[in-house]
């Protein structure tokens, strides 16, 4: 696995139930304790484990570096990929070996045990964090590090290029508009996104993610690009989509495509991107996208 520079890449730290299938083992885990859980998968080390939400978005950023790598053989903005895992040192042999078999490019893996593993983000340098427990999460975004709460589902492998997409407000931006709209409604809403036009939004908790991906996809020309980049939110185009548009602008942060909603499902749409993953902060948005076999990241 090519080594890469840690101040140049873009670093995502996964867990293990992040890019494995593993609802099977964690449930004996906690019915029958950490022995129980280890002796088991030093039983199946060398059984491979199914593929889990994330897998596809990992193997996705792999043809995103091969890519950069055959346009500029010295490229050092690439995807740098570490497993992040509660698993035991021992017991860690199979996610190693699950890595292999499917030619994963990873070759960081860090197994802390019973530790709080969040502490250690930072000093990876990872720009994105994705666990399958919500405790990590809400301890990654508290340390300042973007992350989301992937959920287990069963997933088509998407074609390539890689296809991210986002949701705006509390995600991509900050979620000051929704504020107004929790204590003022609609009307309210409406009336601060007309005042405050000109004014960009404040940074989301995905927003340094987003600038990385999009510094990689500008290395190419559009039509060219291995990585493709979509807003689906839930603001109507009409009364909030301008401020949207500008802030991205002011940014300096280009999206490929843009759907302003107004409140419609959001599923339909994702069914027909495709993305390798889809960011939201709404639990409705992840469910209706789940349903239509998008797999997604719950950002709390």
């Amino acid at each position: 696995v090519l080594q890469k520079d840690p101040r140049e890449a873009l670093v995502i730290a996964v867990t293990t139930r992040a890019i494995f299938k593993l609802e099977e083992e964690h449930k004996l885990y906690l019915e029958k304790g950490k022995e129980e859980y280890t002796r088991h998968q030093l039983a199946n080390q060398d059984k491979p484990l199914p593929p889990g939400t994330a897998f596809a978005f990992i193997q996705a950023a792999q043809y995103v570096n091969k890519k950069m790598l055959e346009s500029n053989p010295a490229e050092k903005s690439l995807f740098d990929i570490l497993v992040l895992s509660n698993n035991s040192p021992e017991s860690g042999v199979r996610i190693i070996n699950s890595a292999k078999h499917y030619g994963l490019e990873i070759s960081k893996f860090c197994f802390v045990s019973d530790e709080d593993s969040t502490q250690y983000l930072k000093s990876h340098g990872v720009k994105l964090f994705l666990s399958a427990d919500r405790t990590d999460v809400c301890n990654a975004l508290q340390r300042g590090v973007s992350a989301a709460l992937v959920f287990q589902q069963e997933v088509q492998a998407p074609s390539t290029p890689l296809r991210v997409a986002f949701d705006g407000d509390a995600v991509l931006f900050s979620d000051e508009t929704e504020q107004v709209f929790r204590q003022q409604g609609l009307e309210g809403a409406l009336r601060y996104e007309r005042a405050m036009e000109a004014v960009p939004m404040g940074e989301g908790p995905l927003k340094a993610f987003a600038m990385q991906l999009g510094k990689m996809r500008g290395k190419f020309k559009q039509e060219t690009s291995p990585i493709r980049t979509y807003l689906v939110t839930a603001r109507s185009g009409r009364d909030m989509g301008v401020r949207a548009i500008k802030t991205l602008r002011e940014w300096g942060l280009a999206i490929d495509e843009a759907f302003f909603m107004d409140g419609a499902p959001k599923g339909p749409i994702l069914s027909q991107i495709q993305p390798h993953i889809f960011f939201d902060d709404g639990l409705h948005n992840i469910q209706g996208a789940r349903d239509v076999g998008v797999p997604s990241a719950w950002v709390p």
